[in-house]
């Protein structure tokens, strides 16, 4: 690995996945998978080179529901992504359906159908959802129709092994926010020291998760996001499967 960069090394031990609308940085990473977010997109909307796609999608849709705009350009921001990168891009239904399990089906079917008109295959699309009691129902519906999903919104062991027993096919526990939960809650008790490393509460989170998933033949993807600090990297090569 001589010679190498950190970005380098780590696609060497697992694979990257680019959490951006700014789909033209992905050919300078060349990550092997993508995910983006309503968020993300209206970030990326606001600059020059892609306030035309929102220019487009509002105009070619005019009169839609602005639900359904949406839907048709976050789908015309995954078509534009998958056209940069060999893999996977994850898609989010609206957060406001968290709660929602048959909200939520009806909009991951839309996605889909969104995606097969533009001739994109369904095993290169995961479909985002948060990782609620409603979200994991109906992720394992969807499961269930070869629809595979990326569930989000990810802080506990609970979650994970619901995700598990509804056999999703990808999770993505936060790191970061798990770390500054523990961090917030201890207060003036914290010892950073003590907690860096393998000590990291975020750390420790997801290889808890993933020792769970190969204890049980659990065969779900763990993608860790959210890392508050490039120093976290090296240690997922045990935690990322």
């Amino acid at each position: 690995m001589v010679g190498m960069n950190q970005l380098q090394v780590l696609k060497t031990l697992t694979t990257v996945v680019a959490d951006t609308g700014d789909f033209k940085l992905l050919s300078q990473f060349q990550p092997t998978d993508a995910t983006t977010n309503p968020s993300l997109i209206l970030k990326a909307v606001q600059k020059p080179d892609y306030a035309p796609l929102l220019s487009e999608a509002v105009a070619k849709f005019k009169g839609k529901p602005l639900d359904e705009i949406m839907d048709r350009l976050l789908v015309r921001f995954g078509c534009e992504i998958l056209s940069l990168i060999p893999g996977r891009v994850s898609t989010e239904v609206d957060a406001r359906l968290s709660f929602d399990t048959n909200a939520t089906l009806t909009r991951a079917e839309r996605l889909i159908e969104l995606y097969q008109a533009e001739g994109i295959a369904t095993d290169r699309i995961l479909i985002k959802i948060a990782a609620t009691w409603e979200g994991i129902q109906a992720a394992q519906a969807l499961e269930r129709k070869g629809i595979h999903t990326n569930l989000t919104l990810l802080f506990s062991f609970a979650q994970a092994v619901a995700c598990g027993q509804a056999k999703v096919q990808l999770i993505s526990p936060f790191v970061g926010r798990i770390y500054d939960w523990y961090k917030k809650s201890a207060g003036a008790a914290w010892d950073e020291a003590a907690n860096t490393g393998a000590n990291d509460p975020g750390v420790k989170s997801v290889r808890a998760i993933y020792n769970h998933y190969k204890k049980f033949g659990v065969a779900t993807e763990v993608m860790g996001r959210a890392f508050a600090t490039l120093g976290r990297l090296p240690r997922w090569r045990a935690v990322i499967c």
